[in-house]
C-alpha cells in the first residue's frame, strides 16, 4: 500500500497510508489528511488510487500543486515523486504491489495482447503488452494507462484535459476492462486492443 510522507521545513511531520480509494488534501477539517497552514487551500488537492496506481489532482488551489517542481492539475504519481503544497513538501512511497485476494498475481496465465495503431503515420505499428503496466500518449498532454492483472486488461485515463475515448465513449479515472477488438483513441489517434 503506497503511502505519503509529509514534511515542512525540512522536518517530517506525519506519514500517511493511502488507505482509500479518493483522500482529500487541504486545510479544511473535513478533509482526509488536514495540513493547518494559511497557504493551504481548503480543498487543496486528492490522491486518488486506482489498483496499484495513485493519481494526484490539483483542486483549483489558490498557490497551486507542483510535482518534482512542475506544477500539475493532474499527475501520476511514481515511487519517489516530491509534491509541493504550499510549505509543503511531500514524497510519495510506493510500498510494493497491492494483494489481490491475499494471492500472488498470475499475469502469465492470461492471454499475451497487443496495441495496434489503426490510423496516422503510425498506422500499422503494435505494441506488445508484456509489462503489468503499459503506459500511451503524451505526458501532460493526455495518457492512458492499461494494466495487466490476473483478471484481465483495463484502461485508465490517468493524466490531461483531454479525455480519450474507449469505443467512441468516454473513458474515465475509474479502470475499464479492455475486450478483443477494442478501440481507444488518443487525440484522433484510434489504436486496437488485440487478444494474441
Amino acid at each position: 500500500m503506497a503511502k505519503i510522507l509529509i514534511s515542512r521545513d525540512g522536518v517530517l511531520e506525519k506519514t500517511v497510508q493511502l488507505t482509500k480509494e479518493r483522500m482529500t488534501i487541504g486545510r479544511h477539517p473535513h478533509n482526509d489528511i488536514v495540513l493547518e497552514h494559511p497557504t493551504v487551500s481548503g480543498d487543496h488537492a486528492a490522491i486518488t488510487t486506482i489498483l496499484d496506481d495513485s493519481f494526484l489532482e490539483d483542486l483549483y488551489s489558490t498557490n497551486g500543486t507542483f510535482v518534482n517542481g512542475q506544477r500539475v492539475s493532474k499527475h501520476h504519481l511514481r515511487h519517489g515523486d516530491t509534491v509541493k503544497l504550499a510549505k509543503y513538501s511531500i514524497e510519495f512511497v510506493a510500498d510494493g504491489i497491492r494483494p489481490i485476494s491475499g494471492l500472488p498475481a498470475t499475469p502469465a496465465t492470461l492471454p499475451t495482447a497487443r496495441i495496434e495503431v489503426l490510423n496516422g503515420s503510425n498506422a500499422g505499428r503494435v505494441l506488445e503488452l508484456t509489462k503489468m503496466q503499459t503506459s500511451l500518449g503524451r505526458a501532460g498532454v493526455q495518457v492512458v494507462v492499461i494494466n495487466r492483472t490476473e483478471a484481465g486488461y483495463a484502461a485508465v485515463h490517468a493524466e490531461g484535459e483531454r479525455i480519450p475515448l474507449l469505443n467512441d465513449a468516454p473513458l474515465g479515472k475509474l479502470p475499464q476492462a479492455l475486450a478483443d477488438g477494442d478501440v481507444l483513441d488518443l487525440s484522433g489517434t484510434r489504436m486496437a486492443f488485440r487478444l494474441v
